[in-house]
Order: C-alpha cells, then sequence, then structure tokens
C-alpha cells in the first residue's frame, strides 16, 4: 500500500481533560507508517459502574463512529476502551478492520505468556471483564484478577492511592499468582497513569495495554491486506455500503 496505514481511534464523550489524556496516548503510537486519527463519538462509557445494558446502548453511537471513519478514509478502527465496545457489530456494518482492545490485549498476550494477571477498576468492571475474557474464550489463561480499588472517574481525584493499588497489585500477581503477562483491563490504569515500559522493567514481565496493542495490531493487518470474515460476520444489510 502507498502512503500511511490509517487508524481510526474513536473515543465517547469525556471530561476535557480526560479525553485529552487518551488522545495523547492514542496519538504517541503514530510512527512513519502508521497515522492516527481520533473520531468523537456521541456517547458515554465514564461512568461510576457500567453494566451489559450501558454496554449495548453506546453500541448505535459506535457504529456510527466506525461508519464515519471508513467514509473519511480510515483503513482501519480501534474503540477506546476494554469493553470492546460495538466491535463485533462493526464487523458486519464496515469492510475495515475492526479491533477491539481487550481482544488484541488477549491475543497478544498468548505470543508471551500463558498465565495472564488482570488488573480491573472495581467490582462492576470485574463482571464485565471477565465476560469479555469469556466470549474470546480465554478465561484458562487467566490465573488472578485484581482490582485497583477506584471506579473510572474517580481514579484521576485519588490518583497516588490508585497507582500505589495498581502497582501493589500487579506485583502481587506476578509474585504470588505466578503471573507471566500482566493486562490491565481499563486503560486509564496502564498506559494513561501508568507507564507500560516502566511497570514491565519493575515486575519483569511484559505488560500488554489497551491502546497501543490494538492500533498497531490493526496496522498490521492492513498490511497483510487481511479483512474479517464475511462468513463469521455476514454482511448487515440494514447498512449497504457507503
Amino acid at each position: 500500500m502507498q502512503g500511511k496505514i490509517r487508524v481510526a481511534f474513536l473515543i465517547g464523550d469525556y471530561p476535557a481533560e480526560e479525553r485529552l489524556r487518551r488522545e495523547k496516548v492514542a496519538l504517541s503510537y503514530a510512527n512513519n507508517e502508521i497515522e492516527v486519527g481520533i473520531i468523537s463519538v456521541n456517547t458515554t462509557a465514564y461512568n461510576r459502574g457500567n453494566s451489559p445494558a450501558e454496554l449495548q446502548l453506546v453500541v448505535p453511537a459506535f457504529i456510527d463512529g466506525f461508519r464515519q471513519a471508513e467514509a473519511e478514509g480510515y483503513h482501519a478502527a480501534v474503540p477506546l476502551g476494554t469493553l470492546d465496545l460495538a466491535v463485533d457489530a462493526a464487523r458486519s456494518v464496515v469492510d475495515i478492520p475492526i479491533i477491539g482492545p481487550a481482544e488484541a490485549m488477549l491475543h497478544i498476550a498468548s505470543f508471551l505468556g500463558n498465565r495472564f494477571g488482570v488488573l480491573v477498576y472495581s467490582e462492576t468492571s470485574l463482571v464485565l471483564c471477565r465476560r469479555i475474557v469469556k466470549q474470546y474464550d480465554m478465561t484458562s489463561k487467566i490465573v488472578g484478577w485484581k482490582k485497583s480499588g477506584f471506579h473510572l472517574p474517580d481514579i484521576i481525584g485519588n490518583r497516588d492511592q490508585f497507582l500505589q493499588n495498581f502497582v501493589a497489585h500487579a506485583r502481587e500477581l506476578v509474585d504470588e499468582y505466578d503471573a507471566d503477562v500482566i493486562l490491565p483491563m481499563g486503560i486509564t490504569q496502564c498506559p494513561v497513569h501508568v507507564n507500560p515500559d516502566w511497570l514491565s522493567d519493575q515486575l519483569g514481565v511484559p505488560v500488554v495495554e489497551g491502546i497501543g496493542a490494538p492500533i498497531r495490531l490493526a496496522a498490521l493487518l492492513v498490511g497483510l491486506n487481511l479483512r474479517h470474515s464475511r462468513k463469521h460476520w455476514p454482511r448487515s444489510p440494514l447498512f449497504p455500503k457507503q
């Protein structure tokens, strides 16, 4: 392919400073071969506790965002967050690769180890992340789950305590649960507030995060000219090609 591979990163509604943090991290994964662009989505999962109901409510807005990305000429798209919002639906709506952050993290981790330690925000996010891991048939690889102890919107106001909890629990997963890969399922933990390279050096095991991993994986699929199987994700008749 001539020119850069263009990957869209879809972000829902956030407070301005919080959104800027996420945009900066996503844009940092651009390089000489990959262009990263931001697509705004008119909905949010920035709540104190989400349930399966909230996840379903945001799907239409994210589908619109994926369609916008395709119409603007992006070669692939990634939604913000390890809840993989609307990923399954979008693959039947657009023809560009759609990469779920949690799915990317789990599969990349499988190349790096076999015993995954997972860090989530709180009890409610634990419930949702367990569902996602089960959906991708990776439950057998999880050796331990730990909660950093704060709902997503509360992290910034409790940053010092959050960082202390997060790093301590990550070490516990490695030392006591024998995890050989760490997965922060919640990007506000890592890479937004914790540098994954620094954490990996501290722990002695790889840390696979949910912004750079899916962006770079999406670009890889485009570079290999690979697309989602229409046998597995048949094209929706409700969304004609643009």
